[in-house]
């Protein structure tokens, strides 16, 4: 912007010598010197805004299609889910006709072949019998070493390890 080079920084001091004086010029210096700092600092601090803003921007920009990729997939998935949906009523629809044509076929109204291959349409839970754990070792093992195949109830307990009366 400016072009200034040691010879003319020589010549401005020399004419504000002159023209301010000896007495003065220390003070001036001062003065200007915190002018130039302050318009630095105002001007990284509009660079610093304008950068926040452009960020901000961007950031929003990628908001929108971030958003716009999840609407997209959500989409996808909700077909997908309905598509599904309307090939298994489909083919669960078929399989009843196929189940009610066959019990017409065999003549019997209370036949109980179509409960036989009746689909839940619900999950169920298999009720596993959580307490009862096998193990790779065997019984026989168990009791030679000594392992506690059974839990005693507090009563057993009591009434095993109880010290016995002199």
């Amino acid at each position: 912007m400016f072009d200034l080079d040691i010879s003319k920084l020589a010549v401005i001091g020399v004419v504000a010598l002159v023209v301010i004086g000896p007495e003065k010029l220390p003070r001036v210096a001062r003065t200007v010197g915190a002018l130039i700092g302050k318009a630095q600092r105002y001007v990284s601090d509009v660079k610093a805004e304008v950068n926040r803003s452009m960020e901000l921007d961007e950031l929003k920009k990628m908001k929108e299609e971030m958003e716009k990729a999840a609407r997209d997939v959500e989409g996808a998935v909700q077909t997908n889910v309905t598509d599904f949906e309307k090939d298994w009523q489909a083919t669960a629809g078929s399989i009843t006709n196929t189940i009610t044509s066959d019990s017409d076929r065999s003549g019997s109204a209370t036949s109980n072949y179509g409960d036989e291959f009746h689909v839940p349409l619900e999950y169920k839970h298999p009720k596993k019998k959580w307490r009862v754990k096998q193990s790779a070792m065997p019984q026989w093992f168990k009791a030679k070493s000594g392992v506690r195949r059974q839990a005693l109830s507090g009563a057993a307990r009591v009434a095993r390890y109880r010290p016995k009366p002199l």
